[in-house]
């Protein structure tokens, strides 16, 4: 008798992840992506031997790339997939210790937003042949646990491979998570070093091409029932658009839903761009950060459509922003959990497959809103175009530009091509208000985790999904000293990211809520002490333009309107890393973008011997007075 023996291919651990992940890839509306497009790495004695060595092996098949900052490496993981619309992510390899530790905040960042990425961080020995290694940690109520399981509550996926063969369903499952359009985020495979260098004799259907299909589910017909009635009744709609609009690449559906039903659409920061901002429909952001437009359209709306939103504190100010007395919520959301949230009626659904079947449906009733709703958005869309044309208005060409302002020359400037990417300070808050978003891709505001040091990492990742595109790093002088490194990343392939840094010699953002909440600026401007032992001396003699050079970058200085019009231009179309150096003008008397138009809710000393905190807390308790709770 004959016996059948399946092919196996014998190879480490490391060696056979790496060939399982060059042969995976995600299709969806009939386009295949390759699931994993690279691997960043930084190495160390947990990784070198096993995974280093795989990726040396694997030649073209993984294309590596060098990172300087595990965190980083994330970030510029979750650019690149953000920018590739979640169909294609990147892997991230790491030492253990400090090397697995860096990259808790990444993916952090990663699960908040819904954003795939891979971290496979080396771990301690399974085999526990010398105890500690180097850089373990010990702890002494149980045996099994290393610094890998602070990845655990920011994944959305964990394993720990302590044996070869257990690669095989943990691999799996790991494709899964990041194909899930509604479960997707960081994934986690800890990989014990000693395991990494195993050799194992794999079946070689490990290593077949699979083809992971992201749904598009439809919504229950008694839910869409529901919603087609809610919708019907409603005098005064808006909707909400978050980046569940972008992930799903239902703009067009969008605008098509808005164009029909004339229902005027707001967005949160990561649902910016859902509507070009020249669509009729297009009320601008929403919530703390947004436009007067849409803000009061919100306080009046008697019903509010999230598509793809999260509805942070930001978006609701607070739960103070909804202020219609019979105001209820329907939300169209792929996961259950946030088609739930606000009491809404759910719509479960893919954000353009929902939108399409709402809209059919509504038009076979000729459902439209009341023609005076729409002239009174109209009107109101003008006069906040108004104010943001003087905000962005620079009339002496030799003036220090305002931060408001140096947005107005890039939006004179870029095309529908350009990508601006942002997370953090003050200026999520102006884009948000003044950005005139031109394509669906254009506005990169990561305003989930809100990560100073973001901007950077994340550039290269965007540049490597689209390359040929200007891509643009707007950062702080705070942000800029969190994580400059990859800066040298950049330079060393050759990815022609412009980088502006914007020097206001501090955290001008919290400078400025620390005044609102009673904390008078304290510690937040970067300074010489003065005779009292207070950061209010003189600014420090940091020279962040001359750092940006340090490390490989071409660096423009501008210091008036018209030397910054004409360094951002030589920037767009420079072939190689660029950095625009502006210090900005903060002087009370120049004009700056219009302030918020709702609350955002920062507690506030309850007791206080100083003024301005006593001060804060009345206003305080005047606006926590308007907090409601949606039921």
């Amino acid at each position: 008798m004959t016996t059948h023996r399946a092919a196996t291919r014998r190879l480490t651990t490391a060696q056979a992840l790496i060939a399982f992940l060059a042969r995976q890839y995600t299709e969806r509306d009939g386009r295949r992506r390759r699931l994993i497009g690279a691997t960043w790495g930084i190495f160390g004695h947990g990784n070198v031997a096993g995974i280093g060595q795989a990726l040396v092996e694997s030649g073209p098949a993984m294309p590596y790339l060098q990172g300087r900052s595990e965190q980083a490496m994330v970030h510029a993981a979750v650019g690149y997939a953000r920018q590739s619309g979640r169909l294609s992510a990147q892997a991230v390899t790491t030492s253990i210790g400090p090397g697995a530790t860096n990259l808790v905040t990444g993916a952090a960042l990663a699960t908040v937003n819904h954003i795939p990425v891979l971290l496979l961080p080396g771990d301690t020995f399974a085999t526990r042949p010398a105890d500690p290694v180097l850089q373990q940690l010990e702890v002494p109520y149980a045996g099994d646990v290393s610094v890998n399981d602070c990845l655990r509550p920011v994944s959305r996926y964990f394993d720990r491979v302590t044996r070869p063969e257990a690669l095989i369903p943990a691999a799996l499952q790991a494709m899964r998570t990041l194909a899930d359009p509604a479960g997707t985020g960081a994934v986690t495979l800890a990989l014990p070093q000693d395991v990494q260098a195993e050799a194992y004799d794999w079946p070689a259907e490990f290593f077949a091409e699979r083809v992971w299909p992201v749904r598009r589910p439809a919504p229950d017909p008694s839910e869409l029932e529901r919603a087609v009635r809610a919708v019907r009744g409603a005098r005064r709609p808006l909707l909400v658009a978050g980046g569940g609009v972008h992930h799903s690449a239902a703009e067009e559906a969008l605008a098509a839903f808005a164009a029909a039903t004339r229902i005027p659409v707001a967005c949160t920061q990561a649902g910016k761009g859902s509507l070009r901002h020249d669509h009729p429909a297009d009320v601008g952001g929403i919530g703390h950060t947004g436009t007067a437009t849409a803000d009061a359209l919100a306080r009046e709306a008697d019903l509010v459509i999230g598509v793809g939103t999260r509805w942070t504190d930001f978006t609701t100010a607070s739960s103070t922003l909804f202020a219609g007395p019979g105001v209820r919520f329907l939300n169209l959301n792929i996961t259950g959990f946030d088609a739930h949230k606000l009491a809404a009626l759910p719509l479960v659904a893919d954000a353009r497959t929902g939108l399409e079947a709402l809209g059919a449906a509504l038009h076979a009733h000729g459902h439209r809103v009341d023609a005076g709703y729409e002239s009174a958005y109209t009107a109101a869309k003008e006069r906040w175009e108004e104010r943001v044309d003087a905000a962005f208005a620079a009339p002496d060409p030799d003036a220090r530009p305002t931060q408001a302002q140096v947005l107005g020359l890039l939006d004179a400037l870029v095309t529908e091509d350009d990508v601006l990417i942002n997370a953090a300070g003050s200026l999520p808050g102006d884009l948000h208000k003044l950005w005139r978003a031109r394509s669906p891709r254009q506005y990169h505001v990561e305003y989930g985790y809100s990560c100073m040091g973001y901007e950077i990492p994340a550039a290269l990742g965007v540049q490597l999904a689209a390359p040929g595109r200007p891509v643009w790093a707007l950062v702080g002088d705070g942000t800029y000293l969190m994580n400059p490194t990859e800066i040298v990343t950049a330079v060393q392939e050759c990815l022609p990211v412009k980088l502006v840094i914007l020097q206001n010699h501090g955290y001008a953002s919290i400078g400025g809520l620390s005044e609102v909440v009673g904390a008078e600026r304290f510690g937040t401007a970067y300074r010489y002490r003065d005779a009292d032992g207070a950061y209010t001396g003189l600014p420090l003699p940091v020279d962040l333009a001359a750092n940006a050079a340090s490390l490989g970058m071409r660096v423009l200085r501008a210091k008036t309107v018209a030397g910054l019009r004409a360094a951002l231009a030589e920037a767009r179309a420079a072939d190689r890393p660029t950095c625009v150096y502006v210090e900005t003008e903060t002087a009370d008397t120049v004009s700056g973008p219009p302030p918020a138009q709702a609350w955002w809710d920062v507690p506030v000393a309850e007791t206080a011997t100083r003024p301005p905190a006593a001060g804060a807390r009345k206003e305080y308790d005047r606006q926590i007075a308007a907090r409601r709770r949606h039921l």
